[in-house]
């Protein structure tokens, strides 16, 4: 079977929940002719095609196999039926035969396990929903589990934590292929963050109660993305919130499960992409317009963030702007 341009196959199995599924579809199902993009064709595939019964007595029906699934451009596991079953030899060899052939892999809560069965995992660092990453890192020793974070991506093959962090992980996604603009549209469309970096915790052990501080704390996070460009540092952000240093910094961390000076990194390069993507302006001159003080500690913060150097993105960004990239062509 040729490959299908821009696909992206979600696979349906019996007893799933429908949420993780309405996120893949929601993201890369709805068409969006007003971001003047080519954009994604999606499959819903299962092992059998035909009726695929769902968590609370409905059925899905897919005319679709496990031969579209090897032949998508995108293949999205959003589920396994039990973490603790070892996934069918059809579906294995689905997975391996798209991961031979090109495609970029994804998965979302417990579908990891059933990448990591097919090998894909091995020897990477992957991701799952904290309730089942000792249970995968047990099972599969060769894979290098992060409870963590909220998803990974790991080149061709991307892992997320629970279900709100699939939706994060397709957003990066459509990030990656169209750009942060296009990102930003859907994200508003969906009513959500247009950008939570991966590495943010999965969940916050003790949020404090709404109330008064809270306010003040989300009051200095307004200010501070008002401000990037300027010199902000924890004391500023404490009088900004009526607080002392400490206590700020407890309150901070419980509201936002990170530090200020990371999130304050993270909104930093995050602001610099779209400079990036759209402007000609040297990295040092981007670097002071979001608040770096130097292109050195700039580039440091990208790397690590990014993976990549903030002229290889450039680079990268600008030649899919010309041509698409073989992630979303097939």
């Amino acid at each position: 079977m040729a490959p299908v341009a821009r696909t992206v196959a979600v696979l349906a199995y019996p007893g799933m929940s429908v949420f993780e599924t309405g996120i893949v579809t929601e993201v890369f199902g709805l068409p969006r002719p007003e971001l003047g993009v080519p954009w994604y064709d999606l499959r819903l595939c299962a092992e059998r095609p035909g009726p695929v019964p769902v968590i609370g007595g409905a059925t899905l029906h897919s005319p679709y196999g496990l031969d579209v699934l090897a032949e998508a451009a995108t293949v999205i596991v959003p589920g396994v039926c039990d973490v603790h079953a070892t996934p069918s030899a059809q579906l294995v060899a689905a997975l391996r035969h798209a991961h031979r052939a090109g495609a970029r892999l994804m998965s979302i809560c417990s579908g990891a396990f059933a990448l990591a069965a097919a090998g894909l995992l091995d020897g990477r660092r992957a991701t799952t929903h904290w309730r089942y990453a000792d249970l995968l890192a047990r099972r599969y020793p060769a894979v290098t589990v992060d409870p963590d974070v909220l998803y990974v991506d790991d080149g061709d093959v991307l892992t997320s934590a629970g279900s709100a962090a699939g939706l994060d992980l397709c957003v990066h996604v459509v990030r990656r292929d169209h750009g942060a603009a296009v990102a930003n549209a859907v994200a508003r469309r969906l009513v959500a963050a247009p950008h939570r970096d991966g590495g943010q915790a999965q969940f916050i052990e003790a949020p404090v109660p709404a109330g008064a501080d809270d306010d003040r704390v989300a009051g200095s996070i307004a200010w501070a993305l008002a401000h990037l460009a300027e010199p902000v540092t924890v004391a500023r952000l404490a009088r900004q919130a009526h607080m002392s240093p400490r206590t700020y910094l407890r309150h901070f961390a419980r509201a936002t499960g990170t530090s200020p000076i990371r999130w304050l990194v993270d909104q930093r390069i995050r602001a610099s992409l779209a400079l990036l993507e759209t402007t000609d302006a040297p990295v040092a001159q981007i670097a002071a317009a979001v608040g770096f003080e130097t292109a050195v500690t700039y580039r440091h913060h990208f790397t690590r963030a990014m993976r990549t150097s903030p002229s290889a993105y450039r680079r990268a960004f600008r030649a899919h702007d010309g041509a698409a990239t073989a992630s979303v062509d097939r």
